[in-house]
């Protein structure tokens, strides 16, 4: 679980069949087996490396994030360790498992921010998103400040973030990954049971038990 604060940037690139993770010497230790979000993906550390660690990435997640072209071009990524308990949730709780790609639409510089226009590319996820909601593109956690027709977010990014993360290197037509408020996804799931939890038991109440031989031999009665 990670919270969305990036504490670093780094570079990432191919190295045969795992990718390459360059850290800054201002990140925190890191040991075998941690888990790293970088860019919001979340990825276990499988060796260390001087400056860095190697990471096993599935094809799926190639195909699925950024990183695949980020790791062929050694681009910069955000990093953020695992949440610890005792660590403040400054953010919101982000899971490192993406939902989607964005396309970043257009970015303005305006007098005391950024504003960024991003693109779901997959409307299912789209419903998750309303004004004021968090989101978490590239692992930063971010505060949609306005949702617009077509599946565009308007996302305002402050000078700080914009300094310290990976996000003042993105480009116009640029992909990005999105992760949805996970708070969002789990209540959709809850209130789906709760609604074929409560078709079923309308469907036993309409529904007449018929006594036949066979539903006697069926339930032990010979």
């Amino acid at each position: 679980m990670f919270t969305g604060l990036v504490q670093a940037v780094g570079t990432i690139h191919r190295a045969g069949k795992k990718v390459l993770v360059e850290v800054p010497t201002s990140f925190p230790s890191i040991a075998l087996g941690d888990s790293i979000a970088v860019d919001g993906v979340c990825l276990t550390v499988a060796a260390l490396r001087n400056k860095g660690f190697f990471a096993d990435v599935s094809e799926e997640t190639l195909a699925r994030t950024s990183l695949g072209e980020k790791a062929t071009e050694r681009g910069f990524v955000n990093l953020e360790p695992a949440l610890r308990i005792s660590d403040r949730l400054g953010g919101h709780f982000v899971s490192g498992h993406i939902d989607g790609l964005g396309k970043v639409v257009s970015i303005k510089e305006l007098t005391s921010s950024w504003d960024l226009q991003i693109r779901w590319q997959e409307n299912i996820f789209a419903k998750y998103t309303c004004d004021k909601a968090s989101i978490a593109l590239n692992g930063v956690s971010l505060t949609i400040a306005k949702r617009k027709e077509g599946n565009i977010l308007s996302i305002a990014v402050i000078p700080h973030t914009w300094a310290n993360t990976s996000l003042q290197y993105l480009l116009e037509g640029e992909f990005v990954n999105l992760e949805a408020d996970l708070i969002a996804k789990y209540t959709e799931s809850l209130l789906e049971q709760r609604s074929d939890m409560a078709d079923k038991s309308n469907q036993l109440k309409t529904k007449p038990l018929e006594i036949s031989d066979n539903w006697l031999k069926a339930n032990g009665y010979s």
